[in-house]
């Protein structure tokens, strides 16, 4: 079984606990990447902004990220409307949402430090919270 990575997940690898509950293969998707991308940007120190450097770079390296494609853009339509018929707003959690798209049109179970981030679509992804 492959594990999809949700970004709060990623930034947490060094955490030997969490590490043990994933499965034996994982991946993550463009737009964990993305997110991590902006990471250093957004740090408010510059010490900060280094160990996020860091954590891309670690990423970058071990991972080759699957992509935001037609599939995950189709699939994207309908984890919205699973949100949004379930009293949420999608706007708020755009990037989990694309995450979650992305783990439907996979096929991928989706693991996540964040659960409430995917309220609502639990019969479209199934959700792992580590």
């Amino acid at each position: 079984m492959v594990g999809l990575l949700d970004t709060s997940v990623v930034i947490d690898l060094d955490d030997v606990a969490m590490l043990e509950a994933l499965p034996d293969e994982v991946a993550i998707c463009t737009i964990t990447l993305a997110e991590l991308s902006a990471g250093p940007q957004l740090a408010s120190t510059r010490s900060e902004s280094a160990r996020r450097q860091v954590r891309l770079q670690q990423v970058e390296s071990n991972f080759e990220p699957i992509p935001f494609d037609k599939a995950a853009a189709l699939s994207f339509g309908l984890v919205v409307a699973a949100v949004t018929q379930s009293g949420r707003t999608h706007r708020r959690r755009f990037a989990d949402l694309l995450i979650a798209a992305t783990a439907h049109a996979h096929g991928l179970v989706l693991y996540t430090r964040n659960q409430d981030d995917f309220a609502g679509i639990e019969n479209l992804v199934e959700v792992v919270s580590i």
